[in-house]
């Protein structure tokens, strides 16, 4: 119970105990509360510290409990003079943090291209998503083509999500349609929607893309490797441009907590892009890349396709496709 003022639960206990029991000692004490003495006289050198037991006037040697009413004032009165002295360290924290920020600023070289900001490695991008994190006063809208996640990037995510959601921060997520076959991928999306983000999928995505308040974009420099490079884009022409992509992906994505639409006869959404990805002439790996599945899977899916349409060859799938209205 006193805990927040400064008191271990043996201290408290031998406090509450003087206060109640005034004529015990050390031995009384320890029978008394089932500790030992070395814990009782450990209690009692505190309480003396901190002023809520001083010297008997009446039996020099003996410790007597401060009343709480007057205890209980001078232990509020020192956690005020710590709270002061924090908020001092604080302050003086915060000036030092704003003179580095200041100095950096004026050594890191300017961008290129107005509008544009290019990051290098993963070091820095990073810190530049953290920042934009901290920064985001109302929407971000994501586009995660990564497929599956493992446990431990889940996990990472977790506390800055939950901070933007907790906010009020709105978040739009849409992630590929072969999420669904990742049990801790859908758990993680579930627990996220119970705290107010919204997901859809898609059978693929055109590129990985972060949109912080409408007015910032984050996007890789390459697809074939995220980490090697960043740009992001405060243009505003750019950003509106993206925004508006976003958004008709978003319209035309399937609600995470909906199952993905399927009629008799017809295409999937997975299967009409992977049918549109053969008859680009993709290979099998850059299928399953674009699918965030497998390379077994998308040749799995090819395979059927072309069963189903009775090819021989890949172009002869596109073809066949074409005549029976699956592929414009």
């Amino acid at each position: 119970m006193l805990t927040q003022l400064g008191l271990d639960q043996d201290t408290e206990s031998v406090y509450r105990a003087m206060l109640a029991h005034p004529g015990d000692g050390v031995v009384a004490l320890t029978s008394r509360l089932g500790i030992t003495e070395e814990a009782v006289r450990g209690a009692l050198d505190r309480l003396s510290e901190i002023g809520l037991a001083r010297t008997s006037y009446e039996s020099p040697g003996v410790l007597r409990a401060v009343s709480p009413d007057v205890g209980m004032e001078l232990l509020l009165a020192r956690q005020q003079a710590d709270l002061l002295a924090q908020q001092q360290r604080v302050e003086e924290s915060r000036a030092a943090a704003a003179q580095l920020i200041a100095e950096y600023t004026e050594l890191r070289p300017q961008a290129p291209e107005a509008g544009v900001e290019h990051l290098l490695g993963l070091d820095e991008i990073r810190d530049r998503l953290g920042s934009l994190h901290r920064q985001v006063q109302e929407e971000v809208m994501v586009f995660a083509p990564d497929g599956a996640q493992s446990p431990e990037n889940l996990e990472a995510s977790r506390p800055l999500d939950r901070a933007l959601l907790e906010r009020g921060i709105r978040m739009r997520t849409v992630y590929l349609d072969s999420i669904r076959n990742s049990p801790q991928t859908m758990e993680y999306a579930e627990w996220l929607g119970g705290l107010g983000r919204q997901a859809r999928t898609v059978p693929t995505l055109p590129v990985r893309l972060i949109i912080v308040d409408r007015r910032t974009a984050v996007m890789p420099v390459s697809s074939d490797d995220s980490a090697a490079g960043a740009v992001v884009i405060t243009g505003q022409g750019t950003v509106t441009a993206l925004c508006a992509l976003f958004e008709t992906v978003w319209a035309g994505a399937q609600p995470l907590g909906e199952p993905v639409r399927e009629e008799a006869g017809e295409l999937t959404g997975t299967e009409a892009t992977t049918l549109r990805l053969l008859a680009s002439g993709l290979t099998d790996e850059a299928i399953a890349k674009r699918l965030g599945v497998s390379h077994r899977t998308a040749r799995r899916t090819a395979t059927l396709l072309m069963e189903r349409l009775g090819a021989r060859s890949r172009f002869e799938a596109g073809v066949r496709a074409v005549q029976q209205g699956w592929l414009p």
